[in-house]
């Protein structure tokens, strides 16, 4: 599945091509992508024709894009169009001469511009992700929804119980913090809960904890204010230098608007590494491989030796 910098790179392939164009058609050939909005294709077709985006914003791994009827009228916007896209779903940029892919489910027309193409296309093998139409809200802390251009204290009503991400300018470590200690779990099951902390998937957990050589197990009761702040920081490195070089990609299923594969995935130290040497015990002269545990019906990959499993472990 697709986690935050995967998402931040289609958005900002979005925010290049997308954003200030006003929308002159939708066709809907698989109903099942918009499932999630609730009245209907002509619907979902009537809230967007002639609109015109005005941002592509990003938390955590939801994508939604601003819309206004008038865009020279300086409103606060009051709908947005949010994208998620699940475990195969792909978001292309593409002129109408283009084939049409096998698993198109959606396609949006937008107005000519002579540097970009006309079509927005969402593709979604296994129908887990999807497009709707809806109402943005104020933020809880009155801040930016997320990552993007505008200012605009709003996110849309589905996605405002989740928190922000560690790329966030707007990221707090210490309420973070605070909220660790009081949830008594393990430290991974944490991180993956995206209403404390949005956009860290199993890949960039099992990175950043090897990052910050600290095991997947640790009880989020025993951090110091230190340990957090090395867990975000981690993070926010991992997922910066996953950005860097397009997003992780596995198979064809993940690639960005314009149809290309990321290739963090050849710089893991953890992730899907198992019996592999520890790239920083090999740098010490040791010859110590990565294990992997069943952590929630998923994998878990860590160091024995960095990365200690402690005796109070939380699963």
């Amino acid at each position: 599945m697709p986690e935050l910098p995967e998402v931040e790179v289609v958005r900002r392939g979005l925010e290049r091509w997308v954003a200030g164009r006003r929308i002159v058609d939708v066709s809907v050939p698989d109903p099942r992508s918009i499932r999630r909005h609730s009245l209907g294709v002509e619907d979902f077709r009537g809230n967007l024709i002639g609109t015109t985006v005005l941002d592509v914003v990003r938390r955590g791994k939801f994508l939604w894009m601003p819309l206004s009827d008038d865009p020279s009228v300086s409103d606060t916007p009051h709908t947005a169009l949010v994208a998620h896209l699940g475990m195969s779903g792909q978001l292309l940029v593409e002129s109408p001469e283009q084939p049409h892919e096998k698993h198109l489910k959606v396609r949006l027309s937008f107005s000519s511009r002579a540097d970009a193409p006309e079509e927005l296309r969402f593709v979604d093998q296994r129908i887990f992700g999807g497009l709707f139409v809806t109402s943005l809200v104020p933020t809880a802390d009155g801040l930016p929804g997320g990552a993007g251009v505008s200012d605009w204290a709003l996110i849309p009503e589905e996605a405002a119980h989740i928190g922000r991400d560690p790329l966030d300018p707007h990221f707090d470590i210490e309420a973070l913090h605070q909220k660790l200690r009081a949830r008594k779990t393990g430290i991974k099951r944490a991180l993956l809960d995206q209403a404390f902390v949005s956009g860290i998937g199993n890949i960039y957990a099992d990175e950043a904890l090897w990052a910050a050589k600290m095991h997947y197990a640790r009880p989020t009761e025993t951090l110091r204010r230190p340990d957090t702040e090395r867990i975000i920081y981690a993070s926010r490195d991992v997922m910066s230098r996953a950005l860097d070089a397009g997003g992780t990609s596995f198979d064809s299923l993940y690639v960005n608007v314009n149809g290309a594969s990321g290739y963090f995935s050849r710089s893991l130290n953890a992730y899907g590494r198992e019996g592999e040497l520890c790239h920083r015990c090999e740098g010490l002269g040791l010859s110590t491989r990565i294990r992997r545990d069943t952590f929630m019906n998923r994998s878990s990959y860590s160091c024995p030796v960095c990365q200690p499993k402690p005796r109070n472990a939380r699963m």
